[in-house]
């Protein structure tokens, strides 16, 4: 595959999944000291990584969570929130301004607090009670924070009684990475191909629901505006036919991510409205991906990662057929503002 790396790949998600029992031993200390919900927060693909992780906990648990933006939680005064909420924050670098304000803030109110990040002696570690770090770069960061909340968050839905498959859900985890290489070489022909045509193309609408609405966001915003300089619009399903069907043309185009959940039926609509109105619509569906050895009834909770880890090989030959490169930016931390 072109400019990946496996023995890479497979150290950074290895060395996330292998904080297991670190992960475990830290949700049995934050759940003796008792909460009463969860807030999920970051700021840019950090929150929209959050958001499916907020979807499935509100559709398996009874916990409340809240997935929040770092920068508006700080001014918002959220009365849900209070010193009984855990609060797990993310941020690759642990440099991030708002993220680090928002667990200084949560901190000074007593509230408990883990942190995801990549890097220890950085500020976000060294403010939360509960640093996890594993370090990655951006390549393959999504891929490690997942694999750590799927850890995380399904380990405190089953302590409060609402997830008793973990066990048999955290082993499968284990062969995840590998069934993820295999999805994405199965994908790289399309990868290549979506590049090839859609190289110079001005404008895309992504299309996301459920599990897969944060990775059409994140993607959206975070990849294609930021890393390649290309206007997008990140949709949930369930508003497209609210206002932006209105913009769909026949040279439109438009990126379905369809995934497993519950949702799934609102991609299915999407999907046959663009099937008759744009001849450039492309559809990433988890389902024509085998991931062998995981049970039928957690490819529900995966469709993200599936999805993400697919959309990294499109980012890849992006990069190479439009000649620019991911890393470089105008504005983000390069100019004040």
């Amino acid at each position: 595959m072109l400019n990946f790396s496996r023995e890479k790949y497979l150290k950074v998600t290895g060395g996330a999944l292998g904080l297991r029992e670190e992960i475990e031993k830290i949700v049995n200390q934050v759940y003796e000291k008792e909460f009463k919900n969860i807030f999920l927060i970051g700021s840019g693909g950090a929150v929209a990584t959050f958001y499916p992780f907020e979807f499935m906990i509100n559709a398996t648990s009874t916990i409340p969570a809240y997935a929040e933006i770092a920068a508006e939680f700080i001014l918002q005064n959220h009365k849900q929130f209070s010193k009984d909420s855990l609060v797990i924050l993310s941020s690759l670098s642990g440099t991030t301004q708002e993220t680090v304000a928002a667990a200084k803030y949560c901190k000074e109110r007593g509230a408990t607090t883990i942190g995801l990040t990549g890097e220890y002696n950085q500020p976000l570690a060294e403010t939360v009670d509960y640093p996890i770090v594993n370090f990655a770069e951006n390549d393959y960061a999504s891929d490690s924070n997942q694999l750590i909340l799927y850890l995380l968050l399904f380990k405190l839905m089953h302590k409060n009684g609402d997830f008793p498959e973990y066990d048999a859900f955290a082993m499968q985890l284990e062969e995840l990475p590998e069934k993820l290489m295999e999805a994405k070489e199965q994908f790289e022909p399309k990868a290549e191909a979506f590049a090839n045509a859609y190289k110079d193309e001005p404008y895309h609408m992504v299309v996301g629901s459920g599990n897969t609405w944060g990775r059409a966001y994140s993607y959206a915003m975070c990849v294609l505006e930021e890393m390649q300089w290309i206007k997008t619009k990140s949709i949930h399903a369930a508003e497209f036919f609210h206002g932006t069907l209105e913009l769909v043309e026949e040279d439109t185009s438009v990126i379905l991510l369809k995934g497993e959940d519950e949702t799934r039926p609102l991609m299915e609509r999407v999907e046959r409205f663009a099937e008759k109105y744009t001849k450039k619509l492309t559809v990433i569906d988890t389902k024509e991906y085998e991931l062998a050895g995981i049970s039928a009834e957690f490819r529900k909770y995966l469709s993200s990662i599936v999805t993400s880890s697919l959309l990294q090989r499109i980012s890849v030959h992006l990069e190479e057929k439009r000649n620019h490169s991911l890393d470089i930016r105008r504005y983000y931390r390069t100019v004040t503002y």
